[in-house]
């Protein structure tokens, strides 16, 4: 515990680089914000080095048991440190707000307490935008490069999923190599969408913070009314490249980069999964859009149509409609593809499109295997072989899923919210992608919950960002027991 803890003050005074961003923003604007900020990153350097300090004799390499306390309590303990500068910046902003917006950015969830964000200090704007940056890098590499090597349950998919780079392309041999490389791919695709906004019409903060946003399937916004303010079909487009790039696997863009092809997209049976889900997603609902008569014609229909599934369904949580005015199956089924679509080592959500993937080819075995019970039928996902083990873990996984989502939605009806919007931000929520249905929906936010309610929702992030296993097993006799 104490050496998990020393790595974690390491971290946390390591964390204070991230204020230079919307340090450097505040400069440059000189909304008033500097001091705020460099007092936050002061605080982050003093109490990080304190607790490093304190913990330096019991330093030693790290098992792979202390992985998953270490990842738990870095985001804990991460997202309190971006919520000092929310206090400080935000006097009326409560601890349990702040926090609230901290950990829905850190972990790319997009939900948010806070109104009038059109007039909001241009760091504040930043920081809040960064944490999406910088929380989808960390879940990117946290997916690639070290869950994996923790070995169990859902965790050690990349183990298994051969399809993937990480086991027969060999991203790279070693981990920090692992990590630079899946920078490069982030970093390069970002650089590119900040310009690509630019050039749609965007000021440079605008463009700069809807990147962010996009490239960690966040969803915050710098407006109130989020990309519907801008009501340009050249911002969507770009929009919608950003959040389909970003809801793949990053270790497939690094090889695509590297490589100057195509070839792993069309060999990754996630990424060809996910186009085909949301090609007739898109179509199905402009489709109903039009014949209920929401939008006057087709294409109109089938411009928000694209935007709006395709941000819901990658858990990115960016807006231009209302679609709770939508026929009640478009908001749902979108808040379904939230569950399924996002690949394995992206900064999506969600169960993931290598789960989905593999429960299916699992109930077509158990099919075949009524009919010829004698019969060997391994389960396949792009030609490879997955191992039993893989599939128990799925399935396990997938029970802690549904058993979450119902545990958090009845402690959101106890405390009085109504079923639809308690099951919807419950959803939204482990499923990192902002806006439910109702109060906390697409016209709404979530600042009108309830101090525990909130607190559920803020559970709910953290245990649908780190997998739910990761989280759940620190409560189990067996990980203390020597």
């Amino acid at each position: 515990m104490l050496a998990v803890a020393h790595v974690l003050g390491l971290m946390m005074a390591f964390f204070a680089v991230t204020y230079l961003m919307p340090l450097a923003c505040s400069v440059i604007t000189q909304d008033g914000m500097f001091i705020d900020f460099a007092a936050a990153a002061a605080a982050n350097v003093i109490v990080g080095l304190a607790i490093a300090g304190l913990t330096r004799r019991y330093q030693r390499e790290l098992k792979p048991r202390d992985g998953f306390l270490l990842v738990t309590l870095s985001w804990v303990l991460m997202s309190a440190s971006a919520a000092l500068p929310l206090m400080i910046a935000l006097p009326d902003l409560s601890f349990t707000d702040a926090y609230f917006e901290a950990m829905s950015g850190l972990t790319t969830t997009g939900s948010t307490v806070l109104t009038g964000l059109d007039q909001l200090p241009p760091s504040i704007n930043l920081w809040r935008h960064a944490m999406h940056w910088f929380g989808g890098i960390g879940i990117i590499v946290l997916a690639v490069a070290i869950l994996p090597l923790l070995g169990v349950g859902g965790m050690q998919l990349y183990r298994a999923e051969t399809p993937g780079p990480v086991k027969d392309e060999k991203l790279t041999p070693r981990i920090t190599e692992t990590a630079k490389a899946l920078w490069f791919s982030y970093s390069a695709i970002t650089v590119i969408g900040i310009i690509a906004l630019k050039f749609a019409g965007m000021n440079w903060l605008d463009a700069i913070c809807h990147t962010f946003s996009a490239m960690g399937l966040g969803g915050f916004s710098t407006h109130d009314s989020s990309v519907g303010w801008f009501d340009s079909v050249a911002v969507e487009l770009v929009l919608v490249a950003l959040m389909i790039l970003a809801s793949m696997n990053f270790a497939r863009h690094f090889i695509a980069i590297r490589r100057l092809t195509l070839k792993p997209y069309r060999e990754d049976p996630e990424a060809r999964a996910i186009l085909l889900v949301l090609a007739l997603s898109v179509l199905g609902i402009a489709v109903l859009l039009t014949v209920s008569g929401t939008y006057p014609d087709f294409w109109s229909s089938l411009r928000h149509a694209a935007f709006n599934v395709v941000s819901t369904a990658s858990t990115t949580g960016f807006v231009s409609q209302n679609y709770d005015l939508w026929p009640v199956f478009a908001p749902m089924w979108m808040l379904f593809l939230s569950s399924v679509v996002c690949s394995t080592g992206s900064t999506g959500g969600g169960i993931k499109m290598f789960r989905t993937l593999l429960l299916a080819r699992q109930a077509q075995r158990e099919m075949k295997l009524l009919v010829h019970p004698s019969a060997v039928i391994p389960v396949r996902i792009g030609g490879n072989v997955i191992p039993d083990r893989i599939a128990q873990s799925v399935l396990a996984f997938i029970f802690l899923y549904f058993q979450v989502i119902a545990v958090l939605t009845f402690l959101l009806l106890l405390s009085g919210m109504p079923i639809v919007p308690a099951f919807s931000s419950v959803v939204a929520s482990v499923n990192n992608m902002g806006p439910g249905i109702g109060p906390t929906g697409p016209a709404g936010n979530y600042q009108g919950l309830t101090d525990f309610q909130t607190w559920v929702c803020t559970v709910a992030m953290l245990l649908g960002r780190l997998e739910i296993f990761s989280v759940l097993v620190l409560f189990t006799a067996a990980f203390w027991r020597k």
